[in-house]
């Protein structure tokens, strides 16, 4: 009797420590590292600000890290993630191509990466369990529509072209859509293309350098983003011409600048692409821990904003 109460009272204990067990690791709190790319426009400002917030009001566990524009720093930050076991990688990648590596590493140690704004092109697609953001084509499409529409002339129109970061998902898809529209319209033709980086200062650079080219024989600007767009009307106006009526510009991210650009007759469109992310990737990195299945691509919701209507939806902004 003495013997199967001990036995008892030890299978008693070691229910009670599983679920212990189980009851800590459910309240245990998710861990997810982020790789942001950098602070290289209001954009990506109001992505880090949203991502941060909502990891907070979440309740998760955030270990940030900036990747300054560069590589190199956001494998090694990946890395450090994996070596701190975290629950799930979230990144916004800098780049398209170069990632198999340390997504393999990711893969191997049972790490869930989610890729955020930015895809990847990788063979194995099964090295990322999801890919939230914008359908980039489909803002340089909507840009050129516009554009089109606009104007709605068969006369030539020259454009130039402020391209992304090289080699980034927004910059290759956003060019391949815009002149993808622009195709069975040969009046339309760009006459200059180069990449601004994503930043006021290149897109204010390389814009000097169009207009010292081409001068008055640019009728638009189409911009990858609205921080170009902004450095490209300062250049524009210290050549002595006037943005939004002497060159048209459209551009994309839709940031509180833009609508200032816009109110004030500068810029002429800008194309949504939304950077509050936060709350979306929260909820994704809790349905992976809950073990459900995500979608492989998240599309976010987005409008194109004329200028005639900044005044009116410029109080509504959130960034």
């Amino acid at each position: 009797m003495k013997k199967s109460l001990q036995v008892f009272a030890g299978v008693c204990a070691l229910i009670t420590l599983v679920s212990l067990n189980a009851f800590a690791q459910s309240n245990k709190k998710i861990v997810l590292g982020f790789s942001q790319i950098g602070a290289e426009s209001e954009w990506r400002t109001a992505n880090t600000e949203s991502i941060k917030a909502a990891a907070a009001a979440a309740g998760i566990e955030l270990k940030f890290a900036d990747a300054q524009q560069k590589q190199e720093n956001q494998i090694k930050a990946i890395r450090s993630f994996i070596a701190q076991k975290v629950d799930v990688i979230a990144f916004s990648p800098v780049v398209e191509t170069g990632w198999e590596t340390v997504l393999q590493e990711a893969k191997r140690a049972k790490i869930p990466v989610i890729l955020t704004d930015r895809a990847v092109n990788v063979k194995d697609d099964s090295l990322y369990v999801s890919f939230m953001g914008s359908d980039f084509v489909e803002e340089g499409r909507r840009a050129a529509v516009w554009l089109m529409g606009y104007l709605h002339t068969d006369k030539p129109v020259n454009i130039v072209e402020l391209q992304g970061t090289v080699g980034s998902a927004p910059a290759i898809d956003r060019k391949r859509g815009f002149e993808e529209m622009l195709k069975p319209f040969p009046n339309y033709k760009i006459i200059r293309s180069q990449t601004g980086d994503f930043t006021r200062a290149k897109g204010k650079e390389v814009m000097e350098a169009f207009l010292k080219a081409e001068g008055k024989n640019i009728n638009v600007l189409f911009a990858h983003n609205d921080d170009m767009a902004i450095g490209a009307i300062q250049a524009i106006e210290e050549f002595g011409l006037k943005p939004g009526k002497d060159i048209i510009i459209v551009s994309i991210d839709a940031v509180k600048g833009a609508f200032e650009a816009m109110i004030a007759g500068k810029l002429n469109c800008t194309v949504e692409c939304s950077p509050l992310l936060g709350e979306q990737l929260m909820a994704a990195v809790k349905d992976l821990m809950a073990g459900k299945t995500l979608p492989k691509r998240i599309v976010t919701n987005e409008g194109v904003y004329p200028a005639e209507f900044a005044a009116q939806v410029f109080p509504s902004r959130k960034y």
